[in-house]
């Protein structure tokens, strides 16, 4: 058993009817209080990690730096959390400064031309 799988006293208070109907609940099923509560919690944090829209906010806290690779690891899992961090990596990193190509016509016989105006001029 590694030092993540120790088990750790949490303590927090909950209203009496929910404590009342997980007593009940771990009484059908012949199991311990905690352990119900440790199933639960486990499979509320899977269905929300897998959200998209728990993803979305776990990128984009980390994007703007509110949150730690590590934190994200916890959230979103090592894969994940590797494909923000490369991302993030590109999105910070400068431009390549490419000249348009000369020898290639990209646009090819069906290229439309736009005549811009400055806002000043109008």
């Amino acid at each position: 058993m590694s030092a993540r799988d120790e088990p750790r006293r949490v303590h927090f208070q909950s209203p009496e009817y929910l404590v009342e109907r997980l007593d009940a609940i771990a009484d059908l099923f012949d199991k311990d209080r905690t352990d119900v509560l440790v199933e639960a919690i486990r499979e509320y944090i899977d269905e929300t990690a897998d959200s998209e829209t728990f993803q979305e906010l776990v990128a984009t806290k980390y994007y703007d730096d509110q949150l730690e690779f590590e934190t994200v690891k916890q959230l979103v899992g090592a894969e994940t959390a590797q494909r923000l961090r490369l991302l993030k990596a590109d999105l910070e990193a400068e431009p390549f400064d490419l000249a348009a190509p000369t020898d290639v016509d990209i646009y090819g016989d069906g290229a439309t031309t736009v005549e811009t105006v400055d806002d000043d001029e109008r």
